[in-house]
């Protein structure tokens, strides 16, 4: 069953109006600019706001203005992580995941699937000025998690500590988004972010809807392209058919082909990510020989779109079920007469492993 969403607020900068679908698993991400309206959607859902309209989450209904149905917040089985981790002081890890269970009265202790879910066990006696930026972000999810909400909403919950400790954060919530059935409602306007978690990708402008959709589908478009400038990539899954430990590499198949990566670890039948920006991506009109770039794979031009700059163009090469794209000068798209329906070799320069 998915969830739905009939959303209608206005706002001095924009009108929040939309309707929405989402899937009952997995992370749906929230993005689009600043501005956009993905905060107030959020509160929305959380019956922060007041919006007209109706939300739905699995069977159900919070919100249905036509029947006169307005659940208050605290009646909503949510679960809502800030920017900031915003923990109490005066608690101990341990006494901030089990506030949220006496508030609402509830007899059951946190999970230990929770805790080890995010690896904070080891923290649990700790006091909370003796945590990292990462590690209390950890005990904040937990803690929305602690009272078994039927969805958790994620307002730009790595916005507010470094690249590093967002780094290691990023693997806990690919965890989570793996392991637990708990749907996710997730605001960024971090293409990393997306490339990273998002199952189910929203596109948001002006409080409007742009596009949903399957993440890997919304940024393989270059009619209308959801990432702009040097982020526009196409994002791949694909299984580890083969590691070379002699060379550190190992080979990721996927629906049209397979890709080389550096090996940091990875195991034979481990599901991955790989991202490949555009500009990482050339093209030949022949098999390329004696070249150093490993990783050549076969296609068709499925569109040429004019890029940003006026010398450039994206060209989307399709792989079966599997799309690349490539930026490249329109000079070089006239020299080698590339043209919808043609046969190139695609050669990848760089693959990012995502997870």
């Amino acid at each position: 069953m998915s969830h739905q969403l009939s959303l209608h607020l206005p706002r001095a900068g924009f009108e929040l109006k939309l309707d929405l679908q989402w899937p009952e698993r997995g992370i749906t991400v929230l993005f689009g600019a600043s501005g956009s309206g993905k905060t107030t959607l959020l509160r929305c859902v959380a019956g922060l706001e007041r919006a007209q309209g109706r939300v739905q989450i699995g069977d159900e209904i919070w919100q249905d203005d036509q029947r006169g149905i307005f659940m208050p917040t605290w009646q909503r089985r949510l679960g809502y992580v800030f920017q900031e981790a915003s923990l109490f002081e005066h608690l101990d890890v341990m006494g901030n995941l089990r506030f949220g269970l006496q508030r609402l009265g509830q007899r059951h202790d946190v999970s230990p699937e929770v805790i080890d879910l995010l690896g904070i066990g080891h923290l649990l006696q700790r006091r909370v000025q003796q945590l990292s930026g990462g590690e209390r972000q950890r005990v904040a999810i937990a803690r929305a998690l602690a009272t078994q909400p039927r969805v958790l909403l994620l307002d730009e919950p790595l916005s507010a500590i470094d690249h590093a400790r967002r780094q290691d954060i990023l693997p806990w919530l690919e965890r989570l988004r793996d392991e637990l059935r708990i749907p996710m409602l997730y605001v960024t306007h971090s293409a990393d972010e997306v490339a990273r978690l998002a199952d189910h990708l929203v596109v948001l402008a002006n409080g409007q809807l742009q596009a949903q959709g399957a993440a890997t589908d919304l940024l393989s478009r270059i009619d209308h392209p959801v990432v702009q400038g040097h982020e526009v990539a196409a994002l791949i899954e694909g299984v580890v058919a083969l590691c070379e430990p002699n060379w550190h590499l190992s080979r990721v198949d996927f629906a049209g082909g397979s890709l080389w990566v550096r090996d940091d670890g990875l195991s034979t039948g481990q599901k991955v990510r790989l991202r490949v920006l555009a500009r990482d991506v050339s093209v030949a009109t022949q098999a390329p020989q004696n070249t150093s770039i490993q990783n050549q794979l076969e296609g068709v031009i499925d569109a040429i779109v004019q890029d940003e700059h006026p010398s450039q163009s994206l060209i989307r090469i399709r792989l079966n079920a599997t799309y690349l794209i490539a930026r490249l000068t329109n000079k070089a798209i006239h020299q080698l007469a590339l043209q919808q329906g043609m046969a190139v070799w695609a050669q990848v320069k760089s693959v990012a492993l995502v997870q």
